[in-house]
């Protein structure tokens, strides 16, 4: 079993957007072993995301909504 991160777009609804990139330029959707760890990696992504606000490297209206993520069994729609 694994758990992903999806993101809600406005075309295609909830999807994994994302991504592993690797060495030789290949790429896949990332997964995650538990979803304890897929939430670690989100709160991360929110965490950084923050830091560049807080840097003034964003605007807070640059950021993202909690409310557009949600994490699942993978490969669930």
């Amino acid at each position: 079993m694994t758990y992903e991160v999806q993101t809600l777009t406005i075309c295609d609804g909830w999807i994994n957007t994302w991504t592993v990139h690797y060495p030789d330029g290949s790429s896949e959707p990332e997964t995650f072993e538990t979803a304890a760890q897929a939430q670690e990696a989100l709160d991360e992504f929110f965490a950084d995301i923050q830091a560049e606000i807080d840097a003034g490297q964003r605007t807070e209206d640059e950021g993202y909504s909690r409310d557009e993520f949600r994490i699942v069994k993978g490969g669930a729609a």
